[in-house]
């Protein structure tokens, strides 16, 4: 029972310690892309990349209202032929930013999930981003590690357990898909 009590009270103080205005920022960045009719790539690694296919899911169905336009949203973990391709042909380091040279344009939207915040792939992604003007999120934990130097706008779970960075990244997607119900229902 005691390691249950650990792991949930470590959750939990993740949860206390994070940093609502960077969560609100993110909001704003995704709503935006929303209300300009720009696309969203999502982006991830192990438990991030289901969190990344997770997050595209509720963006691009969960949120749909007949008669109102859609999130445009895309994860690039879907397509495993596409990723073993890139990862086998060119480089696994090179897995997203392939995939985003096929498909972003300047001023969409790329979020970069990674516990670590140092996943080579979603840090050249990121990258490629930011160089042809994308806007960029992420979502790091363990400080934010290479991360937070490059996107515009960052959550960092302050915790350097995996477990609970990727719970909170799952939490923080359902905070936006409650936030966008919200919202639409107001409309």
């Amino acid at each position: 029972m005691e390691r249950i009590k650990k792991y949930i009270s470590h959750l939990q103080g993740a949860l206390e310690r994070l940093k609502l205005e960077d969560v609100r920022r993110s909001i704003d960045v995704i709503m935006g892309a929303y209300h300009a009719d720009k696309q969203i790539f999502v982006i991830g690694n192990g438990g991030s990349a289901s969190t990344a296919s997770h997050l595209a899911c509720d963006l691009g169905k969960g949120t749909s209202i007949a008669g109102k336009p859609r999130f445009r949203v895309i994860s690039l973990t879907d397509n495993v032929a596409t990723m073993t391709a890139w990862s086998n042909d060119v480089a696994y380091e090179d897995v997203f930013v392939e995939q985003l040279r096929n498909l972003v344009n300047p001023e969409d939207v790329v979020i970069g999930i990674s516990a670590s915040g140092n996943s080579e792939n979603v840090i050249r992604a990121m990258q490629h981003a930011v160089d042809i003007g994308c806007q960029t999120i992420g979502w790091s934990g363990f400080g934010g590690g290479r991360l937070v130097t490059i996107c515009d706008v960052n959550v960092v779970v302050d915790s350097d357990q995996y477990g609970p960075v990727e719970d909170v990244h799952l939490i923080l997607n359902h905070v936006l898909h409650a936030w966008i119900k919200e919202e639409f229902s107001a409309l």
